[in-house]
């Protein structure tokens, strides 16, 4: 009875070694992508809602201003009024 490997299929253990080096290094590249690949993603989607904010605070600082000078005008005038 025959147990062996046949003779096509077989690979010295340097063979083998250097298979599992290159299967090795192919998933560490596949990894160093996929890490790159999904911090540049998040990078540009914080880098999006931070204009986001700024411009919404921006706006309502505006807003703001301009109901508070409105306010400040109505106050002098309703004094002017009753200084007459």
């Amino acid at each position: 009875m025959f147990l062996g490997v046949p003779a096509g299929f077989a690979q010295s253990a340097g063979q083998d070694m250097n298979q599992a080096g290159q299967s090795t290094k192919n998933a560490g590249k596949k990894t160093g992508e996929a890490t790159k690949k999904g911090s540049e993603k998040a990078y540009h989607k914080g880098k999006k809602w931070t204009k986001k904010g700024y411009h919404g605070a921006k706006k309502g600082v505006h807003k703001g201003a301009s109901e508070t000078k409105k306010g400040a005008n109505k106050v002098k005038n309703g004094t002017e009024d009753n200084n007459r």
